[in-house]
């Protein structure tokens, strides 16, 4: 549970939610559980690692005249660590991991930037051209362009000759 979720933002509430995390490698050896076992429990810490990485993961979404715009900030992170995927045809998938640097002689004074997984997910209207997605990152910012379908054409009503008996 998020400290966030009640109020108690704090520094020290902060610190302790973060050394209370169980890494993702370890979720299985936390428990005792093996490979195969405990597939519940697995599931639920997926889920609960999921929604805190939707939750941080903050995006613009604009519509265009042509085109829905997906904003995403990403400061630091190399196009190798993000993965933009289209899931159930209509679902649109961002992801990533941006992971701290491990040096021997180093000694942390202060961690506040996030680290860990990012994820976002948005379903995309009917009118998305699912053929027509790219996306480009620059300046630490992910933009993702979705084409919209041109608009059907209006149906011409049929006409029935009237015949006279």
């Amino acid at each position: 549970m998020d400290a966030r979720m009640f109020g108690l933002e704090t520094p020290l509430m902060v610190a302790l939610q973060h050394v209370l995390d169980v890494p993702d490698g370890d979720a299985g050896a936390a428990g005792g559980d093996k490979a195969g076992s405990g597939a519940a429990g697995g599931a639920t810490r997926t889920y609960v690692r999921d929604a805190r990485a939707m939750a941080a993961t903050p995006a613009d979404v604009k519509e265009l005249p042509g085109a829905y715009v997906f904003v995403v900030d990403m400061p630091g992170l190399g196009t190798g660590n993000i993965k933009v995927q289209v899931e159930d045809e209509r679902v649109l998938v961002i992801s990533g991991e941006r992971r701290r640097e491990e040096r021997e002689d180093a000694k942390y004074l202060r961690m506040e930037r996030r680290m860990g997984k990012f994820m976002r997910k948005f379903v995309l209207p009917d009118n998305a051209d699912m053929d027509k997605i790219s996306a480009a990152c620059r300046d630490g910012v992910l933009t993702v362009t979705v084409k919209k379908l041109p608009p059907p054409e209006p149906k011409k009503p049929k006409t029935i000759e009237v015949k006279v008996a």
